[in-house]
């Protein structure tokens, strides 16, 4: 069976999640927003005190509340580490970005492998696939896991909102296009896990989304 929780971490409120197979104990930590060296250890305190081994490092996109933790991770469980090809300018200019809000964070590694809708990967004997939902960053991929019917949204779709799309590359248009041709053609009974707030379902979002009536 697979779980998941989430943390809030850094001053963006974003949601970091861990997501792991109860029975392997194999483990993706999807955008760490680990900013503070008490969120790192919180985050690994986690891990060691439920036995998980680190398989993945993933990023839904690279925008840097979502990445701040990409460079601990990598060296403390040295995952392999996935994100969005189109999003590598955000990722190699974050530290930049991050000085304009008197943010200092380590730069990130460069993606082990880049993430693309034909990926799969395992987490004991189950596992999840990519949807390419970009709009909010140009590179943006959602993470499905099927058969426990959820999707990790990051900053595509929230309760009751949408992601921003007047930042770098975004493209409002887009981002409607891929929330209504990628995520609301999944089951309604889908829950959701976006980047920031709390938890919402696909048919929710279809019925009350004030951008997507």
């Amino acid at each position: 069976m697979i779980k998941i929780k989430s943390f809030v971490f850094s001053p963006f409120s974003e949601n970091t999640y861990i997501v792991w197979d109860e029975e392997s104990r194999e483990t993706a930590i999807i955008d760490p927003g680990t900013l503070e060296n008490y969120e790192v250890e919180e985050l690994t305190n986690f891990v060691r005190h439920n036995n998980l081994q680190v398989k993945y490092l993933i990023n839904t996109h690279c925008h840097l509340d979502h990445i701040f933790g990409n460079s601990k991770i990598k060296q403390i469980y040295n995952p392999k580490f996935y994100a969005p090809e189109l999003d590598i300018p955000l990722l190699q200019n974050a530290t930049k970005q991050g000085s304009q809000f008197g943010i200092k964070f380590d730069d990130s590694p460069l993606p082990d492998e880049y993430i693309s809708e034909e990926l799969y990967l395992s987490l004991g004997i189950g596992g999840f696939t990519f949807l390419f939902t970009p709009g909010h960053t140009p590179g943006e991929y959602c993470i499905y896991f099927k058969e426990e019917k959820f999707c990790i949204t990051g900053d595509v779709l929230f309760l009751e909102s949408i992601g921003r799309t007047d930042l770098w590359g975004g493209d409002y248009e887009r981002l409607i296009e891929s929330i209504k041709t990628k995520l609301f053609t999944l089951p309604d009974e889908t829950i959701i896990y976006p980047g920031h707030g709390e938890t919402s379902t696909i048919g929710y979002e279809k019925k009350f989304n004030p951008f997507l009536k």
